[in-house]
């Protein structure tokens, strides 16, 4: 699944916000979410968890205008992609703007 999420920010504060995020995604649903990894490589980013013991990864690539994830769903949270995908892309604009 792919998300696009335009922004205004410099790179550097679009890195910063997404990484808050991230911290308040495990305080928020620490329960649900365990063994998050998160490397960062200049604007690429790359994260793995388990969401309730399903693996979930991917990418999020931060260009100048927007920020791009891939991410990798298991097989039963497909069944959910579009709410997903609509969650981020709500929860992205507001960490975003």
């Amino acid at each position: 699944m792919t998300v696009s999420i335009p922004h205004q920010l410099t790179k550097a504060d679009v890195r910063t916000r997404i990484r808050k995020l991230l911290d308040s995604v495990k305080s928020r649903i620490g329960d649900k979410v365990q063994n998050l990894e998160e490397d960062w490589k200049e604007d690429l980013g790359t994260f793995k968890f388990s969401l309730s013991g399903q693996p979930v990864s991917g990418t999020i690539r931060i260009f100048e205008t927007s920020v791009q994830a891939d991410i990798e769903l298991p097989l039963i949270a497909t069944l959910f992609k579009g709410k997903i995908k609509s969650l981020i892309e709500e929860e992205g604009a507001k960490i975003l703007s």
